[in-house]
């Protein structure tokens, strides 16, 4: 369990493989709740090798004195993330 954001993580070890490799981590907010977004990959047994890159964001919630994850959301291609990425700038483009 995590006490403080910085310790929150996705990378997740089975068998000694590294099923999910975390590549960069950013905390959009800290607090009681916080967000996080990840990138990642995840192996592929059947491939012998890592997925290309993707992504999810991730709410926790504190509670006695550790994070736990609450809900998420994973982006599942690059081409996706593109998408999510034009419709913010379009939409934040309107609010200023």
């Amino acid at each position: 369990m995590a006490e403080t954001v910085d310790e929150l993580t996705i990378t997740y070890e089975e068998g000694g493989i590294e099923t999910v490799k975390e590549l960069d981590k950013k905390v959009l907010t800290k607090g009681a709740w916080a967000t996080v977004m990840y990138r990642y990959q995840e192996w592929s047994p059947a491939k012998e090798e890592y997925s290309a890159d993707k992504f999810t964001i991730r709410r926790y919630q504190k509670r006695d004195g550790n994070y736990q994850q609450k809900s998420k959301f994973n982006i599942s291609s690059v081409d996706q993330a593109k998408s999510m990425i034009e419709i913010l700038q379009d939409w934040t483009k309107e609010s200023v």
